[in-house]
């Protein structure tokens, strides 16, 4: 027993062991994130993964004694972050950058790293754990983007302006032994440091174990790199924009579901007893015992009345008066009732992630979404645009990041008079079409927007494929203009034709 206490507290409390352990080992910095917030990334992580042991393992007593089993889920967590996710981003969304030269540039660099596909299943994994990092390097003369989860990044430092610097922690494991790589991205005065430690434990070990040179495991990683002329660090980290309940001082984010974890539950206890209502209430004929006992016919075959090997019979001792009586013992399921109180939950879950009550609905196969179509003065909408204001802002300090190493690595240089970046996310499920291609009409005529960039917004195309339209709708009313201007003509050099 004591044992199985040990497995189950060791996968809950293992990144705040490894936090320790870094402190203890490294005098590189002190870390003062709180030990105890990486026990609520390992619970959304789990959720997320569908599988919470503390909620989903179900002890019960039977005649036969205790019993284990596992609840059914309706996985939730990973459906809200899935969906917040690919409102928000998706292959139409267009990062736009004033220089084009520089825009071209990163085009390429987002194409050979797939960004569009890559952003948006990490995009996912920020909603579900409160944040994620995009840590840009070189490698073969290419920028390469690498994707880090919440649950492998620690802050060190940090101001108003955001987290500056941050350990990397890295586990692997060969054979009997796992290594630690630990990256570290510092600053000591203007110097931007980056420090790297392998460290090497074997079985058994709960701790980082010792130090090993990082050619054990890495032939070409240097020790310490240190860089003048960066002007901000070299990773960038994304969170949901999402006040941070649990640890008002940290600078982490937090999941979108971590304000109803309660209704969560309860949704899984409901649906598991969905399911169990089909199992524990299936039809049951009794019948007694004699009636599925072998008796020899006339003929001195062996007989039996009843199939003893169908599930819907159950042979019972009925009593000296009920011996010859066969009892239908089905229940009525209580499906409707079920159906209503998941849905039911599914509101107050809705409420409480920043989607709009009916966003999600259960029919009794499936969890139905109701998100394809979306008003612009819906909660969903609103939502939506509250995280991509953090997600804009995260995407121009990336850009700075590839520039500045592409700059340190001489690969391309950028603009001397700077640049600005700004990203149009897909709004094509707004529902008032009206409304959208009304507020363009007053932006181009109030000078605030181009006809191309109105085009674009009101019927989601690209930018070549709205310039090609513009052409188009010009020469339109090009040929409209000289066919009115061929009419007036003609009627004042020959009258009304009276």
């Amino acid at each position: 027993m004591f044992k199985s206490l040990i497995g189950k507290v060791k996968g809950v409390l293992q990144k705040m062991g490894l936090i320790k352990n870094i402190r203890s080992i490294s005098d590189v910095k002190s870390i003062t994130i709180d030990d105890q917030y990486y026990k609520h990334i390992d619970q959304w992580k789990a959720l997320y993964q569908g599988y919470f042991s503390e909620w989903h393992d179900i002890k019960y007593q039977t005649i036969n004694g205790q019993k284990k089993r596992r609840m059914a889920t309706l996985n939730m967590p990973k459906v809200l972050s899935q969906e917040m996710a690919t409102l928000i981003f998706n292959e139409r969304c267009e990062i736009n950058i004033t220089e084009k030269n520089l825009s071209d540039t990163i085009k390429e660099v987002f194409k050979g790293n797939k960004f569009v596909k890559r952003f948006q299943d990490y995009l996912e994994f920020q909603f579900a754990l409160g944040g994620m990092v995009i840590k840009p390097y070189v490698s073969d003369g290419k920028i390469k983007l690498s994707y880090v989860t919440a649950d492998c990044f620690i802050p060190i430092g940090w101001d108003n302006q955001g987290i500056h610097e941050a350990v990397f922690p890295n586990e692997i494991r060969k054979g009997d032994k796992k290594y630690t790589h630990l990256e570290w991205h510092l600053w000591e005065g203007s110097e931007y440091v980056i420090k790297n430690e392998l460290f090497v434990a074997e079985k058994g070990e709960a701790d980082l174990g010792k130090k090993v040179p990082l050619n054990t495991l890495y032939e070409d990683l240097e020790e310490e790199v240190r860089v003048q002329d960066f002007k901000r660090s070299c990773f960038v980290y994304f969170k949901p924009n999402i006040a941070n309940h649990i640890d008002m001082s940290s600078p982490l984010g937090v999941s979108i579901f971590s304000n109803a974890l309660d209704t969560l539950k309860t949704l899984d206890i409901a649906f598991d007893s969905y399911q169990r209502e089909f199992r524990l209430g299936k039809k049951r004929i009794l019948v007694p015992t004699s009636a599925i006992k072998v008796v020899v016919d006339e003929n001195g075959n062996m007989q039996r009345y009843f199939d003893a090997d169908d599930e819907v019979y159950q042979a019972m001792q009925l009593g000296d008066m009920d011996d010859s009586k066969i009892h239908d013992n089905s229940v009525e399921l209580r499906v409707e009732e079920h159906i209503a109180a998941i849905n039911s939950l599914l509101n107050l879950l809705s409420m409480q992630t920043g989607y709009s009550s009916g966003s999600f609905s259960f029919d009794g196969k499936s969890v139905k979404t109701a998100t394809e179509v979306v008003s612009e003065n819906s909660k969903t909408f609103r939502t939506k645009q509250s995280h991509e204001n953090v997600i804009e802002e995260g995407i121009a300090e990336l850009i700075e990041v590839i520039v500045q190493l592409a700059e340190l690595y001489e690969l391309f240089e950028g603009p001397e008079d700077g640049w600005e970046t700004t990203v149009w996310f897909d709004d094509s499920v707004a529902e008032d079409k009206e409304a959208e291609i009304n507020k363009q009409i007053k932006m181009v005529a109030g000078g605030l927007q181009s006809r191309k960039r109105a085009i674009m917004k009101i019927h989601g195309l690209t930018e070549e494929e709205a310039w090609q339209m513009l052409k188009e709708i010009t020469a339109d009313r090009l040929e409209m203009d000289l066919s009115i201007l061929d009419a007036r003509a003609e009627k004042q050099l020959f009258g009304d034709g009276e």
